[in-house]
């Protein structure tokens, strides 16, 4: 009778391990590669835990100012560094959503970091490398055919050679997650 009982104990507790086995944890991806297409650039993403990463990005930036003469459209080279807190990834994964390769809301502290225009109009203002720090919220997608998209806005603060200045900070990307 008791090795009846130790049986059946036995096979709870192993059936208990296999499904914990059988149900992966939600978590970001470790290392994730992407290609952005509407402004060209390239990111790699490295998932530190369950829910934080470190995105790095070099691309091609817009930027457009004006006053009350002219407007000016500008293209310069930047890197783009973020800290992100994915924190909606268990409650995506309990409603059936795709949570794969860090498909989920996050927080981020933001630095971007802007090299001189490549493209600019001299005649309305010398463009000037500047630096910008920000705390964003956004979004990331990534679907089933690596298909990404990204949005994200938030408060910032521009500095460069000639002022201080509190900027909005907002991206959005389309592209592809590359590697598997």
């Amino acid at each position: 009778m008791r090795k009846a009982y130790l049986f059946v104990l036995f096979s709870v507790l192993f059936t208990n391990v296999v499904q914990a086995q059988d149900e992966a944890p939600v978590a970001v991806a470790k290392n994730q590669f992407k290609i952005n297409l509407l402004l060209p650039g390239f990111v790699y993403e490295h998932g530190f835990d369950t829910k934080n990463t470190l995105y790095s990005e070099v691309s091609i930036g817009l930027g457009f100012s004006s006053n009350s003469n002219n407007s000016n459209f500008a293209f310069f080279p930047n890197i783009n560094e973020q800290f992100r807190h994915y924190y909606n990834l268990e409650k995506r994964a309990a409603k059936g959503k795709r949570t794969a390769r860090n498909s989920g809301n996050y927080l981020a502290f933001n630095a971007i970091y802007n090299f001189e225009s490549i493209s600019t109009n001299k005649d309305y203002r010398e463009a000037v490398p500047s630096f910008t720090v920000g705390a964003l919220w956004g979004l990331q997608r990534t679907y089933k055919g690596r298909f990404n998209l990204e949005f994200n806005i938030g408060p910032g603060v521009s500095f460069d050679k000639y002022e201080t200045e509190f900027v909005p900070v907002g991206n959005f990307t389309l592209g592809w997650v590359i590697g598997k």
